[in-house]
């Protein structure tokens, strides 16, 4: 356990971080899922709106500092083109 004042406050302030972090990276993960699934259901209308919101989720998630901005390049580029291949 922590002595000084401000390793405990370090313990505090991280365990904050980690909730938020972590709220970040389940949002963008649930919002790629969903993609993935109206992608496999074949239901174009529904899979551009999910993509919409997959899109703000992981700009928000890079924009925290949970995802690189690499991988998130990436991770919007693939579902662009799965759901621009739906016919």
């Amino acid at each position: 356990m922590a002595n000084m004042k401000n390793a405990k406050k370090r313990i505090l302030v991280n365990e904050k971080k980690e909730v938020t972090n972590n709220n970040y990276e389940a949002t963008m993960k649930n919002s790629i899922k969903k993609v993935e699934r109206a992608i496999s259901s074949k239901d174009k209308d529904k899979a551009n709106e999910a993509l919409k919101v997959a899109i703000k989720a992981i700009d928000k998630a890079t924009k925290a500092g949970v995802s690189k901005q690499n991988k998130s390049a990436r991770n919007k580029s693939r579902l662009t083109k799965k759901v621009n291949a739906m016919e």
